[in-house]
Order: structure tokens, then C-alpha cells, then sequence
């Protein structure tokens, strides 16, 4: 028996619904302000491992979504493998919008981004439902080149609570980092496409090979022929010049790879297995 169309679109509002979990807003206290974040939070009491994840450029949000789709979809993979999942937003808690073409960015991946990290994981210390040896780090492009601000050795926290599990780290710009001897306290992976013309796999591969022997394991996986964004869903290659995005590079080429997108699900469920 076929059930009427009514039926049919209510229960596919209901899959839709049980599909996509909605995160909770919460509140974060910085120094001077409010850093705003999102939170996937599985069901129950926990304990569970906790991510925070920090977005690129871009922003976490747009004008009708409180998480883009890219960060959406990795927040969901984690999720339902058990992970919380927290995202600061680093730029509307300053009312500030994309920073990607911005000359002079009134928010550092150096500086007031490792701040929030630095919040984000303390707010999670104090949380009951987590457990508090399992709270690692994940970054995109800017964000992920705060992560690797926010992993050297002087960046530790003063107290005494525990560090960071891991962290990993998409597609960062390494040359600063490459430049000044970079090392890490906390087991770091590196993901980049071989063709990435935003940021440089060669500053990148330096940067992570120089820290061998002096830091806690660093790794970096370079994906043959991907590009910038090679892990976003659904997204064609192309060149960021000429687009009118305020949330996209000036420069280089962006696109989905469907291989290293698969194969980096694997390399992060596996690096935060660990």
C-alpha cells in the first residue's frame, strides 16, 4: 500500500531532521568578550573525546547557516563516531565577517586564534560529559595554521589540566612556521594536496620534516594532484581569481578530490583513534 504524498514528505522531514543533528550555541569567556561557538554533542551524559575544530578564512557561518556544509559534514562524521565536536567562531564573535581578502586582518591565526583556543579548550575541561585526556584539535587552512601556532612547545598551558591528544591540520600555510623551526608538543598531522597553490606543500613538508627528532610526532600526508579545499563536498575545481567570494582565496585553485577526501576521513579517524 503506497502511502499518500503527505506521509511521504513528513517522513522525510523526519529522516532529514534525524540526519542532520543541530548544535547547541554556547557561550565561551574570553579575556575581553564572548567567543561564540557551536557544539555536536552525542546523546547521554558521556564521557566522550572532544574536537575543536576551527574554520578557514571564510568564516564558521553564513547569512542562513550557523556552520557552512564543510564544517557540518566533518562535525557530523565525528559525531557519530563518538566525539563532541566544538566550534568557535573565531570572526562573528567579533562581528567581523570572511577575512580571506582582508590586508590587514584584525584577528591572527598567531595571536587572538590561539586565544580561542586556548578558551575553548578550558570551557571543555569544565564540562562533566568530557573526557578530559581526549580533547584534540582540528583546523582548515587558517585555522589550521592557528593550530600549528597553538601545538609549539611555548604555547602549553599554565595549568594542570591535560594536553591536547592530537592535532590535525588541513592544508595550513607553513612558511611561517617553516621559517622559524617549528616543533610541536602534541602528536600533529599534516594534510595537503600535491597541487595546492593557496598554501605550499613544499613549506609544509619542510616544516614537518625539521621537526623530526625535536618535537612530539609530526606527520604529513600530500595527496598526489589535489588541491586547496580538496576534502569540501560537492565543490568542482576551479580558480579562485576574478570570483567576487569574500569567502574564498585571491589566488590559487579550489576544488573537491574525490580519492583524498575519502582517503583523509580515514587518516583523521585513525590519527584520533590513536
Amino acid at each position: 500500500m503506497r502511502l499518500p504524498l503527505t506521509a511521504l514528505f513528513l517522513t522525510f522531514l523526519i529522516s532529514a531532521a534525524q540526519a542532520s543533528p543541530a548544535p547547541q550555541q554556547v557561550e565561551i569567556p574570553l579575556a575581553s568578550g564572548v567567543l561564540h561557538a557551536q557544539l555536536y554533542k552525542p546523546e547521554g551524559t558521556g564521557p566522550f573525546p572532544a574536537v575543536i575544530a576551527l574554520h578557514g578564512c571564510g568564516g564558521l557561518g553564513g547569512h542562513s547557516d550557523s556552520v557552512l556544509s564543510r564544517y557540518r559534514d566533518w562535525a557530523e562524521r565525528l559525531l557519530k563516531s563518538g566525539n563532541a565536536v566544538l566550534l568557535p567562531d573565531s570572526y562573528g564573535s567579533r562581528e567581523l565577517g570572511p577575512q580571506c581578502r582582508v590586508k590587514e586582518m584584525h584577528v591572527k591565526a598567531r595571536r587572538e586564534r590561539v586565544a580561542d583556543i586556548a578558551a575553548s579548550r578550558a570551557w571543555l575541561m569544565k564540562q562533566s560529559w568530557v573526557v578530559r585526556d581526549r580533547v584534540s584539535l582540528m583546523g582548515w587552512a587558517n585555522g589550521a595554521s592557528a593550530l600549528l601556532w597553538a601545538v609549539r612547545p611555548q604555547g602549553a598551558a599554565r595549568d594542570a589540566g591535560p594536553d591536547f591528544r592530537a592535532a590535525i591540520a588541513f592544508y595550513p600555510d607553513c612558511r611561517i612556521s617553516a621559517g622559524l623551526g617549528w616543533s610541536t608538543r602534541v602528536p600533529t598531522l599534516v594534510l595537503i594536496g600535491a597541487n595546492d597553490d593557496v598554501s605550499s606543500p613544499p613549506a609544509c613538508r619542510q616544516m614537518v620534516e625539521g621537526a623530526h627528532g625535536r618535537s612530539a610526532l609530526a606527520r604529513i600526508v600530500v595527496y598526489p594532484g589535489a588541491y586547496h579545499d580538496f576534502d569540501r563536498a560537492n565543490t568542482p575545481l576551479h580558480a579562485a581569481a576574478g570570483s567576487t567570494d569574500a569567502a574564498a582565496p585571491e589566488h590559487g585553485h579550489l576544488g573537491t578530490d574525490a580519492v583524498a577526501r575519502a582517503e583523509s576521513q580515514n587518516e583523521v579517524a585513525e590519527w584520533l583513534a590513536r
